[in-house]
């Protein structure tokens, strides 16, 4: 009798420095993967932008690679899943699909003055109450408005409709679908700081506060589904034909990949910035103290909502010991500095090089050292630099814990920072919480798989999901309360100098 044949989904995972391409199986395991590195722009000091083109042809190249391997038959791939760098702002012309300017990254700070005056005149409170989110440059709205003020002729097209908005995962299906689909997902959708999260829609009274019409904005649909055809992927192979059954932000799908279904299920990605999001399943928790109320994921008609606290900066700042000031090679190296002391010595690095996320939301803050001596060392300050990522989790998960009013004792942790096991320890030891280190480090695109493949039935269930969520290791605290809490109050202190700082 002939074997049934695997069923594959892949997964596109574009992030904010690579583009991956990953095939999953049906027991949840990686296949074959493929990644590109994508280069930033920086025009000028707090500015991070990309240009969109180079985002398509890095993942249309990685997708390649990935259906053309040897290990598979790409007729057994049953779905493709879409997640991406949220909050990130691209428009394009509607006719000819050129963007009219570089993708404006989510870190990017070039819109703050917009921001300032929307708060001087008093809409924090409505955009919050719409949104649940803080006006900030971090979001597309401001984004979006500063390519019509800055970018010539752009509004006008705009007005005419001429031009398209998308998020990075709507700008790749409308390349995917060489220009027939114009569409995001619900997650993604509230992201932008134009998306009600109270009646599902585009709200028109934000959209008129920004002088954004309607029509450039996409469809909005569930994050798990049938959306259409990857048409354009049949220059690879004619016969290559991949529906597109989910489409869902990063974070939110890293969620869904750690299988944080339940109420109050907690998890932390360290990527780029890190994340930390709670599921609050059907409630609406309106935070008072720097949280995102958000959405978590649209599915089977339904949708859930998460809490979540941003740092805007974590691997980024090994990248700049790396790239800037030359203490390692590689960002692989780190960990074994780390062996060669004990701790940073009473350094303080705060990496608030694009401002500071939750609790402070400062934009005008940057990046600030304390506590250097004639004996500190490289080792001690690259030690500081990975220890800075744990304090300002640990900023996030005390306000999340006041918050939702729920314990978090055990974290499960992804992203690529978390194979650093000095990271994890330290993480554990200042949270004092379980700190569970995902078998699948790339959850973020697990996640898309999963609702992608949910879609056309390769997982029947949650239930079938949560047994397919491994571990790979466990790190509890080491350190004792009191210094922890020692080290904890001299990280605050930090902060606060840094941001007298102006």
């Amino acid at each position: 009798m002939k074997n049934k044949a695997q069923k594959y989904v892949l997964s596109i995972d574009q992030g904010t420095t690579s583009s991956r391409a990953i095939l999953f199986n049906e027991n949840g395991k990686s296949v074959v993967e493929s990644q590109m590195e994508t280069s930033l722009i920086y025009p000028q000091s707090g500015w991070v932008e990309q240009n969109p083109l180079e985002i398509w042809e890095t993942v249309y190249e990685v997708v390649k690679e990935v259906v053309l391997s040897p290990k598979i038959d790409y007729h057994d791939i049953v779905a493709l899943g879409i997640t991406n760098q949220r909050e990130t702002t691209i428009l394009w012309d509607k006719t000819t699909g050129e963007p009219v300017y570089n993708a404006i990254i989510w870190q990017s700070r070039q819109s703050q003055y917009i921001c300032d005056d929307l708060v001087e005149n008093g809409y924090d409170g409505l955009i919050k109450s719409k949104t649940g989110l803080i006006i900030n440059p971090y979001f597309s709205a401001t984004k979006i408005k500063w390519i019509f003020e800055n970018v010539q002729g752009v509004k006008e097209k705009a007005l005419k409709g001429d031009i398209l908005f998308g998020t990075v995962d709507t700008y790749l299906i409308w390349k995917l679908t060489d220009g027939k689909k114009h569409v995001t997902d619900f997650t993604n959708a509230s992201r932008t700081m134009l998306f009600n999260i109270h009646t599902l829609e585009w709200d028109i009274e934000l959209l008129e506060l920004f002088g954004i019409p309607i029509s450039i904005m996409p469809e909005v649909v569930y994050s798990s589904g049938y959306v259409c055809e990857a048409s354009a992927l049949q220059i690879i192979e004619e016969d290559l034909i991949l529906p597109i059954t989910s489409i869902v932000g990063d974070q939110q799908a890293s969620l869904f990949g750690q299988a944080c279904f339940g109420k109050g299920d907690v998890k932390n990605t360290y990527g780029t910035g890190c994340f930390m999001l709670m599921n609050t399943k059907d409630k609406i928790v309106d935070s008072k103290n720097g949280l995102l109320t958000t959405i978590a994921w649209g599915i089977d008609g339904k949708i859930e909502y998460a809490l979540e606290g941003s740092v805007f900066v974590a691997g980024s700042a090994v990248q700049w010991l790396r790239d800037s000031l030359k203490m390692i090679k590689k960002s692989s190296e780190v960990e074994d500095y780390s062996s060669r002391v004990e701790g940073s010595d009473g350094v303080y690095v705060v990496p608030a090089f694009v401002g500071l996320g939750t609790p402070y939301w400062d934009n005008d803050a940057r990046g600030a050292v304390f506590g250097l001596t004639r004996g500190t060392k490289k080792e001690h300050f690259i030690n500081a630099t990975v220890e800075s990522i744990a304090y300002q989790t640990k900023d996030v998960m005390e306000v999340m814990k006041k918050e939702s009013g729920i314990a978090i004792n055990c974290i499960g942790v992804d992203g690529g920072a978390s194979v650093n096991n000095y990271l994890l320890q330290f993480q554990a030891d200042i949270l004092n919480c379980k700190i569970r280190r995902s078998g699948c480090l790339e959850t973020t695109a697990l996640g898309a798989a999963y609702m992608a493949g949910l879609a056309v039935g390769v997982w029947e269930g949650l239930d079938e999901i949560r047994k397919l969520n491994d571990t790979d290791q466990i790190f509890m605290r080491r350190m004792s309360l009191d210094e922890s809490n020692r080290k904890y109050e001299g990280w605050k202190k930090a902060v606060a100098a840094t941001r007298l700082f102006k």
